[in-house]
């Protein structure tokens, strides 16, 4: 847990919930801050399986998953190339375009272009950092006047910049089983923009579960999310989020490969919908890490 991004305050929250639930189940579960000094950390404490709550960059990219796995580790989530793959945006997008996986059109910009940056997207449009989560930085842009502050704070995070077109409709999470997609979780944010102070301050959001679809629109939900997971390399409990639209297409935004988990995140309200209590989904999770083993 913790770690050295922008994600360690959340990720420490994360962390502590997981280890407190541990604990209630019996295990004996040590708590790890990760520094750059983790191969030593791990050297000096030596551990069975690895309950990987290291948000951002560093921890969901690839780059512990890689010293787990020369430290012979099992641990949950993601693996190496899942991870990169997952964490990287733009590789997600080309990799969702390729197979003809329903996601909204985008662009790229660069920090270091010597030119005047300028788009071809229409407004409104989605401005984002192609290696960050938490929705940090990110921006939707529905004016002119907004173009250049989104640019500005979406590359204090990252010299590579997604632009998407803005997708009206229903933000949805789909939390995967393995390739079973869990019930399917409708957030509603009261500002209409899930940032950073939407996700983490109590109040700021509504969140239905079971989401209010249509079966139709569910199956179709279902099926993307399964797809996703395997063209992504997916790997144990990972969440898929998604904009369904107003024709009923679900345009597919990004797999988280580690959810948050705390009692109130995404992941464990979807699994209390099929009656798996948060200590019990920590001990699952903490079994798909054995499996890979």
């Amino acid at each position: 847990m913790g770690g050295l991004s922008p994600e360690r305050e959340i990720s420490i929250i994360t962390g502590n919930s997981v280890v407190e639930a541990l604990k209630r189940k019996g295990l004996n579960a040590l708590p790890i801050h990760v520094d750059h000094e983790i191969g030593k950390t791990l050297q000096s404490n030596p551990i069975d399986i690895a309950f990987m709550a290291l948000h951002g960059t560093f921890g969901e990219d690839g780059c512990i998953q890689g010293l787990l796995e020369y430290f012979k580790i099992p641990y949950t989530g993601s693996g190496v190339m899942g991870s990169a793959l997952a964490y990287d945006k733009l590789k997600s997008k080309e990799i969702l375009k390729f197979h003809e996986i329903p996601t909204a059109d985008y662009e790229v910009l660069y920090k270091n272009s010597n030119k005047k940056i300028c788009r071809t997207q229409n407004l409104p449009v989605v401005v984002k950092p192609t290696n960050q989560g938490s929705s940090l930085g990110i921006s939707i842009v529905k004016n002119e006047n907004e173009w250049e502050p989104a640019l500005k704070t979406a590359f204090t995070y990252s010299d590579e910049l997604i632009v998407e077109k803005f997708i009206e409709g229903k933000l949805l999470a789909i939390g995967m089983n393995e390739m079973e997609p869990m019930p399917i979780v409708h957030i509603r944010p009261k500002s209409g923009f899930y940032d950073y102070e939407a996700k983490y301050t109590s109040g700021k959001t509504e969140y239905i579960c079971p989401a209010d679809l249509e079966e139709s629109e569910v199956d179709q939900c279902r099926q993307v999310a399964k797809q996703v997971f395997q063209v992504l390399r997916g790997r144990g409990f990972p969440r898929v989020d998604v904009i369904l639209d107003n024709e009923g297409t679900p345009f597919v935004l990004e797999m988280n490969t580690i959810p948050g988990m705390t009692p109130t995140s995404l992941l464990p309200m979807a699994a209390r919908e099929m009656g798996l209590e948060f200590d019990d989904l920590v001990v699952e999770i903490l079994k798909t890490a054995q499996r890979d083993y």
